[in-house]
């Protein structure tokens, strides 16, 4: 089977107000998609990969970009607390649409959670620290920069932007992304099934055919094998995975 053409288009989501019912019944849908492509037990695995499975030394500093509604980390600190205890996390989202019924069941975890309301692209611009940023967006070092169906939003220079961005902010990098392939195709043109909406049955053939296989984001992750040590891998048979890890870091 030929490979699939990569076409990054907007999706219908990004254009919707936020808090209007299309917007709030599409966020819902993704839980289900999420559910359906087992993302909350791919990110764990991924951040176990790169920090290592048993409990953590220290407090993390992790930073998701793309949070969105903040459910399905919601679900990865669950899992991991009881060995992550001390994290850090910081949701960075164009939009604030996290609520207190979220940010409340982090805390009961024993996560800290800031929110940074800013398009990515502004915070990759100013990586290097701006006065119109935030303290945790100006002098912030992470243990981990994470994303999950995120990237496949950005092509060429704005791909680049975000990636370096992370890397000369990150000691690791982990991100879960749609797998162009014609079987993850195929099964985009069902989510109607899980009984999504009309935004998000355009939405995920859209997302997977700007989805990424092969060794895509390796090639646009910047820095050389003396400095990063990158894995690229498909997970299940809908997600693509990519994670760094800077040579050195513990």
């Amino acid at each position: 089977m030929a490979a699939l053409a990569r076409v990054v288009a907007a999706e219908a989501l990004d254009l919707l107000p936020p808090a209007s019912r299309a917007a709030r019944r599409s966020r819902h849908d993704l839980r289900r998609v999420h559910l359906a492509m087992g993302s909350r037990g791919i990110v764990v695995r991924g951040w176990q990969s790169l920090v290592g499975a048993g409990r953590a030394a220290g407090p993390l500093r992790i930073l998701e970009l793309g949070a969105g509604d903040g459910s399905l980390l919601l679900g990865v600190a669950r899992a991991l607390a009881p060995a992550w205890p001390q994290v850090q996390l910081t949701l960075l989202d164009r939009h604030a649409v996290v609520s207190a019924a979220t940010l409340a069941a982090y805390a009961r975890l024993g996560w800290q959670v800031q929110l940074e309301v800013a398009d990515v692209l502004d915070w990759a611009a100013h990586a290097g620290g701006s006065a119109g940023h935030a303290p945790q967006a100006r002098h912030a070092r992470w243990d981990l920069v994470t994303t999950t169906l995120f990237l496949h939003h950005f092509q060429g220079p704005q791909l680049a932007a975000v990636l370096a961005a992370a890397a000369q902010r990150a000691d690791r990098f982990f991100a879960c992304e749609p797998r162009r392939h014609g079987l993850t195709l195929a099964a985009s043109h069902l989510v109607g099934a899980l009984g999504a909406g009309a935004v998000t049955r355009q939405d995920a053939v859209l997302s997977v055919r700007a989805g990424f296989r092969a060794r895509e984001l390796s090639a646009a992750w910047p820095g050389g094998r003396r400095t990063w040590s990158t894995h690229e891998y498909a997970a299940g048979l809908f997600s693509h995975c990519f994670s760094a890890h800077r040579s050195g870091a513990t």
